[in-house]
């Protein structure tokens, strides 16, 4: 299995105040599987979102927010009012908020970033957050060889998607989903072992090159997990708010703990 390149470059910063925490949340699937349940967990988000704003200095949106979204030159999916309402709130109060996209909402192309005033990441991250080194992103990405992904990032077929109009784009990209879900059914909620999890064997093999890292946060795989790499190292997923409500606390004091809202 080949993996993306393990070169420890662009590292970024966070200094993170004793009196604050980071949080870390991925795979909301807004939008999925119909009006009225994506409404009731968005909902329930945006109450954590609320809880969390009285003490969060980051927050990191590890992908799959959106169950599709894609973002036309003057037209972008319909709802989840509530939920980015709430993020413009936490912005504007000056809560550092970060948007990896997921292999669901990929799209993005600036709304987002002017809007709210989220920095998004198109690709997984090194942060260096005080002294902890940390790989994070959405985790679909780790695998150098995915046609599927290509053809999505492709400038070309992004601007051929663009003349459709959204009624024809949007009703073909939530029926692509149903039929991509109905195929995978409940397999990306199922733990079977470490060498079978496709984000363990990632990190481990980059481990080998850069055994300085701490931890490995990532989200996609649906699954809380926390699982020990080595004796400095740990992989952590955020779960998703389709089945467990979950989340990654990071505090001065207590490091990151997994926790369900």
């Amino acid at each position: 299995m080949h993996y993306v390149s393990t070169k420890m470059t662009n590292i970024e910063t966070i200094l993170l105040n004793p009196e604050k925490k980071i949080y870390f949340a991925s795979d909301f699937h807004l939008g999925t599987p119909n009006a009225i349940e994506s409404v009731s967990r968005e909902k329930r988000i945006v109450q954590w979102l609320d809880e969390i704003s009285k003490d969060a200095q980051t927050v990191f949106l590890l992908g799959d927010i959106f169950d599709f979204w894609f973002e036309y030159n003057h037209v972008v999916p319909k709802g989840y009012v509530r939920f980015l309402g709430k993020l413009a709130e936490m912005a504007d109060k000056g809560i550092d908020l970060r948007l990896f996209v997921g292999n669901h909402d990929l799209w993005t192309f600036g709304y987002l970033e002017r809007e709210i005033g989220l920095k998004i990441y198109h690709k997984h991250q090194l942060f260096k957050i005080d002294e902890t080194l940390c790989l994070i992103g959405h985790g679909d990405d780790l695998r150098q060889k995915q046609l599927i992904k290509k053809m999505f990032t492709c400038r070309f077929n992004q601007r051929l998607f663009a003349f459709l109009h959204p009624w024809i784009g949007v009703g073909l990209a939530n029926f692509w989903s149903r039929k991509s879900r109905a195929k995978t059914g409940k397999n990306d909620a199922v733990f079977e072992s470490n060498e079978n999890e496709m984000q363990y064997l990632f990190c481990k093999e980059y481990l080998k090159k850069n055994p300085e890292v701490t931890y490995f946060i990532f989200g996609h795989r649906h699954l809380p997990l926390e699982i020990k790499l080595s004796e400095t190292s740990t992989y952590l997923n955020t779960g998703d708010w389709l089945n467990y409500n979950s989340y990654l606390e990071w505090s001065a004091t207590k490091k990151l703990q997994l926790k369900t809202f």
